[in-house]
């Protein structure tokens, strides 16, 4: 259908609020497809540290920075975890189930809502994973937006971003919204992990994932 209509890209660009009707990026567009995000909008990035520990002290295994757009650092974000997800066989009876530390499931879907629900404007912090030896801490900028506050984040929902948050949903990164937390919390469940646990205040989001026990 766009071959037939023959729009110029500047116009399909436009379409998709990904550029402006004179062909600047927007925001959505940098974040979405552009090269390197984070030269334009400074917090636009993910950093991800390894610990040979359990705390912030212990000697770093591993460190890398994700500056590419949302789709890119998603591409290399599961890479990234399922090298560092190891599983084990549990047994059930006569039958013996592999159970990953970490179900890949949950942790990107909080990844993903960490980069869709972040505060780009004022904060040029990153998105943080921080891999301990018994957890895994993901840290986000941005505090509860709207009708979203500290005691009611788990039933109601709002959007800092809501363009970015269509266009990750339309491009199948995250589900039906307003069910991110109730999806995390049952596949830590069926894996039988410790539930995530939530810690808000008025400039941050953070998640803390746990292993079995």
């Amino acid at each position: 259908m766009i071959e037939e209509n023959g729009r110029p890209l500047s116009v399909q660009l436009s379409s998709l609020h990904l550029a402006t009707p004179e062909g600047d990026p927007t925001i959505l567009g940098l974040l979405t497809v552009g090269l390197d995000p984070s030269a334009y909008i400074p917090g636009a990035y993910l950093q991800f540290v390894r610990y040979d520990g359990t705390d912030l002290g212990a000697p770093v295994v591993d460190e890398q920075e994700l500056r590419q757009n949302v789709i890119g650092a998603a591409a290399r974000l599961e890479v990234l975890l399922l090298g560092n997800i190891r599983t084990r066989l549990t047994a059930d009876g006569f039958r013996e189930s592999p159970r990953p530390d970490y179900p890949i499931e949950a942790l990107r879907e909080i990844c993903m809502n960490a980069l869709m629900h972040r505060n780009y404007e004022t904060s040029y912090a990153p998105t943080r994973i921080a891999w301990f030896e018994d957890r895994i801490e993901i840290t986000n900028p941005g505090g509860p937006f709207g009708q979203v506050r500290d005691d009611n984040f788990d039933r109601v929902n709002d959007y800092r971003n809501p363009s970015l948050a269509a266009a990750l949903k339309g491009l199948g990164y995250v589900n039906r919204f307003g069910r991110g937390i109730g999806r995390i919390q049952a596949v830590l469940e069926r894996n039988g992990s410790p539930p995530a646990r939530f810690r808000i205040d008025d400039v941050s989001w953070a998640v803390t994932v746990r292993r079995p026990a």
